[in-house]
């Protein structure tokens, strides 16, 4: 008797409609980029980009992203109407002040909104596993993915930008409008929708790639961080606190904190420490010198000029940064003595990730009217 084998490459019906739900919130999402267009807002090559796209930048994708995850959750109505408030919220206050152009408080605002808006994307991926079930620890495994995606997806995106610039030259005609108006803004906001599908359809090829990740990063951060140490202590140089600067070394601390908590979620909590363990802990303790001596740097600043909102925010962030820094390193060390277990340090990682957002939500919300929007 012959049987034949069900074709299992063919998709499911369940694939088909989610693909068809992805693409049209992808759809959805670049579409949304040029909404503002036709209220007298529109992106030029030829022009400067109005600051409201910054602004919101985040509005434009993470609803639909929460959309995303509500449908394929089987979240309720209820769910979907609480988690619509603090994107409301969120489109009300990158609105409604009169923000000066290109001002201090509406660049803090354009960088911290995302943070704030990510806890409620958080919520939507979780539904209500959030303090339980390993919950919001999936939730760091999926962002990290999701960046890894959004940057291969990002290179992919230069290459065909290239050759659109080489086909539309090779015809005399300049295909800036479309490069610039459309395939940039509405590519980059599609692309997180789409790169949260990937993540969710190969999760096991990506959960190998994250301890790969973790063990190859870590110990170029670990040489970059006593490299930068030994050459501030030879040199004597101080820490210039400029805004770019304090940007860039907060980009790095919070790089170092993300490769704490993806190499957490990679690792066993039941394996004994290990020699990368160890290489853990000395990159905690040196991103704590560093954060320590950016704090410095910064209360020094202000005691001689003053309080601004970029040195408050960073006097902010750096002092967040410090304390999750300070308790992971003790925590680190209990775990390689033998007198406290991995798990405790795991917990203390994610229950620290709500105060990120709740200090964007204050940045957001609090500096503008207090800094006088300048």
């Amino acid at each position: 008797q012959l049987v034949v084998a069900p074709d299992t490459d063919a998709p499911s019906n369940t694939s088909r409609t989610e693909l068809i739900v992805v693409l049209s919130l992808a759809v959805a999402a670049g579409l949304a980029v040029k909404l503002p267009a036709l209220f007298g807002l529109p992106l030029s090559p030829d022009e400067e980009v109005p600051s409201f796209y910054f602004r919101n930048a985040s509005l434009f994708v993470f609803p639909l992203l929460a959309v995303y995850f509500l449908w394929k959750r089987g979240s309720g109505v209820v769910s979907g109407l609480w988690l619509a408030l603090p994107f409301a919220a969120g489109a009300v206050f990158a609105n409604v002040y009169p923000f000066r152009t290109a001002s201090n408080t509406e660049v803090l605002t354009a960088l911290h909104l995302p943070i704030a808006l990510w806890l409620a994307v958080g919520f939507a991926y979780v539904r209500s596993r959030w303090f339980a079930d390993g919950g919001r620890m999936n939730f760091v495994r999926f962002s990290g993915e999701l960046a890894i995606y959004y940057v291969l997806i990002a290179l992919g995106g230069g290459v065909l930008t290239a050759f659109t610039f080489l086909m539309f030259g090779a015809i005399e005609m300049n295909p800036d409008w479309f490069v610039a108006g459309w395939l940039i803004p509405c590519g980059a906001a599609g692309a997180v929708i789409i790169g949260s599908w990937l993540v969710e359809a190969k999760q096991s090829v990506i959960e190998n790639m994250a301890p790969v990740l973790t063990r190859l990063f870590t110990p170029l951060f670990t040489v970059l961080l006593l490299v930068f140490l030994a050459t501030m202590a030879w040199t004597g140089s101080p820490i210039d606190v400029r805004r770019e600067v304090l940007i860039a070394f907060d980009l790095l601390l919070v790089l170092v904190v993300g490769l704490v908590l993806y190499a957490a979620s990679a690792r066993d909590p039941q394996r004994p420490p290990d020699f990368f363990d160890g290489l853990q802990l000395l990159l905690v303790v040196s991103a704590l010198v560093v954060d320590a001596l950016a704090l410095a740097a910064i209360a020094a600043r202000i005691s001689e000029f003053g309080f601004t909102p970029n040195r408050v925010a960073a006097l902010g962030e750096n002092f967040i940064l410090l304390i999750n820094l300070t308790w992971s390193a003790w925590l680190y060390a209990r775990f390689l003595r033998g007198s406290g277990s991995f798990a405790a340090l795991e917990q203390w990682q994610i229950a620290y990730l709500p105060v990120y957002s709740m200090w964007a939500a204050f940045v957001v919300v609090v500096f503008p009217p207090v800094f006088g929007y300048r």
